[in-house]
């Protein structure tokens, strides 16, 4: 993924965070306290800035470093597919109350780790 497109997405997700974020702490603040799920949502919303900002800081440094390319793309695909799957099945879990959503959600959490283990051997020299 070219460093500004990678750059492109961080700062969508980064705003998205926000956005949602804010419509939870406002709009469905009600919904999200009966339901119990605040800080379920608190918590999609957080994971979601907090790897934006990774995918942020790839984009940046992707432009100005080498690196073994192919697991640095494989680190970026990692981490955007996480947060989809962690963030997502939890906005949708506090959403509509379906509980069988929170069964994925530790997929998207290995997708995020995963992201983090592919962007150290990224950066680690040798064959």
């Amino acid at each position: 993924m070219k460093s500004s497109k990678l750059i492109l997405l961080a700062c969508l997700l980064g705003g998205s965070a926000v956005a949602i974020g804010a419509f939870g702490a406002h709009g469905l603040k009600e919904l999200l306290q009966a339901s119990g799920r605040a800080d379920t949502f608190e918590t999609a919303v957080r994971y979601k800035m907090y790897h934006a900002l990774v995918l942020l800081a790839m984009g940046i440094y992707r432009s100005e470093n080498e690196m073994r390319r192919n697991l640095y793309h494989a680190a970026a695909w990692a981490f955007g597919i996480g947060i989809l799957i962690f963030s997502g099945s939890l906005y949708v879990l506090c959403l509509t109350g379906i509980t069988w959503l929170g069964a994925i959600t530790p997929l998207g959490g290995l997708g995020l780790i995963a992201g983090w283990i592919l962007l150290a051997l990224s950066f680690m020299k040798g064959k």
